[in-house]
């Protein structure tokens, strides 16, 4: 800290202290020691502003408050699109980056613009009509089907069973999440790409249920501390309720609940624990459950069911 020194007077002592004014030296004229320091126009050395009268900022007046800027009108084309049923929004990022998105004719190189409808855009030169309400199905997905469009090797997707599976008149739809090639039971399916990424997001901690038959040695025990999450292979697994149903030798159905769902993540789960896996299916995705549908048969969930679930997914914040 920079300290200054007031010069001495002359003649002074250096050891000497200096000493208040006497009572005889004040003023009596009636300018009162208390009164304000703005009254009395005394300097602060401190703070040489310091009774002085405010001045206003140049260029601006204090008095009115500031005007609140005018709210952005529309939304990104990837969120309209995704409303639409076309994509999930990454999804349309990328067709917008391989140039499969036009507006008016011409092919748009960013999703950063905004619209306030789809009127004029077309993907891959056939136009995207206005966005519907929200619909949701259940499918009951066979093993050896890709949840997949279209792989390109020709296997079998989910696609080429959804063409009878449907009731008529849905919808372009979109898996919510996926299920291995040969893992079997409920995929959702919906047209509303917001829905689909709010419940696959793992923030959103919507519990997925599967049973999966195994073979090996694996006590309830073991299956308990997987409530602590487990790592395999330098991945971080979160908590796993896991249940032993019925045994058989050494057969096994086990019942697994969590709310992450990584890739193959009871599978590679299970077989860290020494066991085989040979038959797993999903039995419910959040509220909806598989129940008695039939394998390879879809249905509609009720709107009124859907529009609730949405409401509840949405207020959640992203973590």
């Amino acid at each position: 800290m920079l300290v200054t020194k007031e010069p001495m007077a002359h003649g002074a002592n250096v050891n000497d202290k200096q000493r208040p004014p006497s009572r005889s030296s004040r003023r009596t004229d009636g300018s009162s020691r208390n009164r304000p320091r703005s009254e009395r126009g005394d300097f602060d050395r401190a703070n040489p502003d310091r009774g002085r009268p405010r001045k206003k900022p140049a260029g601006r007046d204090t008095t009115r408050p500031e005007p609140s800027l005018p709210k952005r009108e529309g939304d990104r084309i990837a969120k309209l699109l995704a409303r639409a049923g076309v994509a999930s929004r990454r999804e349309v990022e990328r067709m917008i980056e391989d140039g499969r998105v036009t507006l008016d004719g011409e092919r748009l190189d960013t999703p950063a613009v905004v619209l306030t409808s789809l009127r004029g855009v077309a993907v891959d030169g056939k136009p995207v009509g206005a966005a519907e309400a929200p619909r949701l199905f259940r499918f009951h997905k066979p093993s050896g089907l890709l949840t997949a469009e279209r792989d390109p090797k020709g296997r079998a997707t989910i696609y080429d069973a959804l063409r009878n599976a449907l009731p008529r008149g849905a919808p372009r739809v979109m898996p919510v999440g996926r299920l291995d090639l040969n893992t079997e039971g409920l995929l959702l399916m919906t047209n509303d790409g917001e829905l689909k990424r709010a419940m696959e997001l793992p923030s959103s901690e919507i519990p997925r249920t599967y049973r999966a038959r195994t073979f090996g040695d694996v006590s309830q025990e073991q299956l308990e501390d997987l409530m602590d999450g487990i790592e395999i292979e330098g991945v971080r697994y979160g908590s796993i309720d896991a249940n032993l149903e019925r045994r058989t030798g050494r057969n096994q159905w086990i019942e697994l609940t969590l709310t992450e769902g990584k890739n193959r993540e009871v599978r590679r789960v299970l077989e860290h624990l020494g066991l085989q896996v040979s038959r797993l299916m999903r039995l419910s995705y959040g509220p909806f459950a598989l129940d008695d549908l039939p394998r390879g048969a879809a249905d509609e969930i009720r709107g009124s069911d859907v529009a609730q679930f949405r409401k509840q997914i949405m207020r959640k914040p992203a973590r």
